[in-house]
């Protein structure tokens, strides 16, 4: 439970009432006020006089949902700090475009409700006491893990940076076997064999750009004590490109000879 004199009031927002008044039980069992609303945009007013500590909101809404409702919130600097929690059908597209929009977490909504209302104050606790809430879940929760098939790696990297997550980015394509160490969505710190920092980073993007093939997974929280990394992911996916670009011609001129 909360402890007593820190009440935390949550804004729930689904249009599936059933739904809603049975996560709503299970998050006051938690300990928290809850505030429900089925439409989005009239929730939204509300906040100017009653706002919440955290904002848990549906993805399918008709007309506006976390996604759209994470971008308004984060462009307000009063509301900047507001969580907005997603809940989607726990799809990794779903994910990563939570992540993207600028959501801070993201919940399958097909979970049991005392489940997610455990989550919700996971994540809540470590906004307030600055620590990661994967700390406190097991690592089969904590990752996102995906093929460079169907999601390319800046793409994902890209996510991450926006996010402003923290944790352990591992990729293995074909020969490469390497990690990108985030720290609150900058990358600190990157190994790739016995490359390290920003030539590793370039290294990496370089190997992927030459195959659709491999497999990444991040895991949350997971941090490196080393800061090898100097410049910002932008400028290394730049040099990257243009070095890929480079080696891509020298190896057609040589072909045409």
């Amino acid at each position: 439970m909360i402890p007593a004199g820190r009440a935390v009031k949550v804004l729930l927002i689904d249009s599936n009432v059933y739904f809603a008044k049975r996560l709503g039980d299970a998050l006051k069992r938690e300990g928290f006020e809850v505030v429900s609303s089925t439409q989005a945009a009239f929730a939204l007013t509300t906040l100017e006089y009653d706002a919440p500590s955290a904002i848990l909101c549906a993805t399918n809404m008709r007309e506006m949902g976390a996604l759209e409702i994470a971008r308004i919130i984060h462009a307000d600097s009063k509301n900047a700090n507001l969580p907005v929690i997603a809940l989607g059908d726990g799809s990794q597209r779903a994910l990563m475009e939570a992540f993207q929009a600028g959501c801070d977490d993201y919940i399958d909504r097909n979970g049991q409700p005392a489940v997610i209302a455990a989550h919700v104050k996971q994540i809540i606790v470590s906004k307030a006491e600055g620590f990661q809430p994967t700390q406190m879940l097991c690592q089969s929760d904590t990752s996102l893990s995906g093929n460079l098939t169907h999601h390319d790696l800046t793409g994902v990297m890209q996510m991450l940076g926006h996010a402003h997550q923290t944790g352990a980015l591992h990729i293995n394509a074909s020969e490469t076997d390497g990690v990108l160490f985030y720290d609150a969505g900058e990358i600190a710190h990157a190994e790739c064999g016995h490359l390290f920092g920003d030539e590793a980073v370039i290294h990496i993007l370089k190997s992927c750009g030459n195959t659709n093939e491999g497999v990444y997974k991040f895991t949350y929280g997971t941090r490196s004590s080393q800061r090898t990394v100097l410049r910002s992911a932008t400028d290394l996916m730049m040099d990257a490109m243009r070095e890929f670009d480079e080696g891509t011609r020298d190896m057609a001129d040589k072909e045409a000879q």
